[in-house]
């Protein structure tokens, strides 16, 4: 059978059509932002300072696991846009103030304070690499305090391998002593002049900021 002239010269490639208008501009709207997201650190940053801004420092974050899913994604996405940077040198030292995290034992600290006729007020971490120390450091206003010494051994690019030493419970002129009690890690997958994120052996997430003042025992 012969071809004919028009089955000869068939186009290489597909006509082309107008696409129908996107029906949902919010939908693309939302895909543009998340692409954002996914590639800019500085917004990355903001989503999840937002995602936690109404959370009180996760108490209410235990309540709602959808909410809890999205803010560990939002995290998920910062520590990839990190992925490989050194977090483990003099940046790292510093007072570090709690913003959110899921930790059950800070957290059940934090929910029956007043309990004990007193209220939570800053949850901190204080580092100092070059001396190697941490303190996990929550403070009972105007006087209370309850901290744990640590040694702190960076392992870079992120991690920081970590020892209790001693603990104390301490008032307005009394001090009890508490044994240690454990040992392990975390790394810090993103960090900048204002905040820090980590995650911990245990699979706990923490945000927090860099604190307006420094903490001494």
């Amino acid at each position: 059978m012969a071809l004919t002239p028009s089955l000869l010269f068939l186009p290489t490639t597909p006509p082309r059509f107008p696409l129908p208008p996107n029906p949902n501009p919010r939908s693309r709207a939302s895909s543009s932002r998340s692409s954002s997201i996914s590639t800019d650190p500085l917004l990355a940053k903001s989503n999840l300072l937002n995602l936690i801004s109404d959370q009180e420092r996760g108490l209410r974050t235990q309540q709602d696991p959808s909410k809890r899913d999205e803010i560990v994604e939002s995290i998920e996405r910062l520590a990839a846009l990190g992925k490989g940077a050194d977090t483990t040198g003099p940046p790292l030292s510093g007072t570090w103030r709690m913003l959110w995290t899921t930790e059950k034992e800070q957290l059940f600290i934090i929910r029956n304070a007043g309990l004990f006729g007193t209220a939570t007020g800053d949850v901190l971490q204080v580092i100092d690499i070059g001396e190697g120390t941490l303190n996990n450091v929550i403070t009972f206003p105007p006087d209370g305090v309850f901290f744990v010494r640590s040694s702190a051994e960076p392992e870079p690019p992120q991690r920081v391998n970590f020892r209790f030493t001693s603990a104390v419970l301490r008032g307005r002129g009394w001090e009890i002593p508490l044994p240690p009690f454990g040992q392990g890690w975390f790394e810090s997958v993103y960090l900048d002049e204002e905040i820090r994120v980590a995650k911990d052996i245990r699979g706990d997430y923490l945000v927090v900021e860099r604190a307006p003042y420094s903490w001494k025992e």
